[in-house]
Parts: C-alpha cells; structure tokens; sequence
C-alpha cells in the first residue's frame, strides 16, 4: 500500500484510490451507504421533500441522525438544501443532478429487492 496522503485531484482518466484511507470517495461511499443514507436518496428520488416529509417518510430516524446525514450528503454534493425565510424557516431537500446519478443503482437495487420478497402468507 502506498504511503501518504491521498492527493485531492485526479488528472483526467485517473481514479482515486478508493483503497487508501484518506481517498475523498471512500468518505462518499461510506456517507451513500450509510444506514440512513440510503434511504435519504431513495426518499428524495421522487419528490424534493420538507425536512418533517423526510422524518416521516423514513421510519425509525431520530432528527439528530437525520440532520446528520443531510448535513453529509449535502457537503458530499448529493443534495441541496433550500432555506425559506419564515417563520419557523421552511427548508427543503432534493437530489443534485449527481444525487440522481448515484441514488438510481440504489433504487435499482432495493427494486428488486422488494419484488423478490413475497408477501408473507397470512396462515
């Protein structure tokens, strides 16, 4: 394994080495496949949702986690956030065009998924 830190910028038709632990996608990666991350994105795929649409829309999130992995996501690029100037301020949430990118093989993935569960058999 190679020493020191991982450069910030790649040349063109170079990767990052997402083997090494200062690589800036391995955090990425880590923050997409976070246990909330995941489900944040599949969230947003459709609609730009409120912060207590989000709360909602995901059961079992605390406001703390979930604040957390906005926060991340957004500084990763993934999300925006718009704040409305009212009172309490309105702040909404959506996917950047590379949130899109990145979420679809997540919704691809929990698609079949789910089409692979059977309905569990009431007897």
């Amino acid at each position: 394994m190679r020493e020191g830190v991982q450069r910030k910028q790649v040349e063109p038709g170079e990767r990052y080495d997402v083997f090494h632990t200062d690589c800036p996608a391995r955090d990425m990666v880590d923050h997409v496949t976070s246990r909330w991350g995941v489900w944040v994105l599949i969230s947003l795929r459709s609609n730009n949702l409120r912060f207590y649409e989000l709360r909602e829309s995901i059961q079992g999130i605390s406001e703390k986690m979930l604040s957390q992995t906005l926060r991340a996501l957004v500084e990763d690029g993934l999300i925006w956030r718009k704040v409305e100037p009212t009172t309490p301020p309105q702040v909404t949430y959506g996917l950047t065009e590379f949130g899109r990118d990145v979420g679809e093989p997540l919704t691809e993935l929990f698609d079949r998924i789910t089409r692979r569960l059977s309905p569990r058999s009431a007897g």
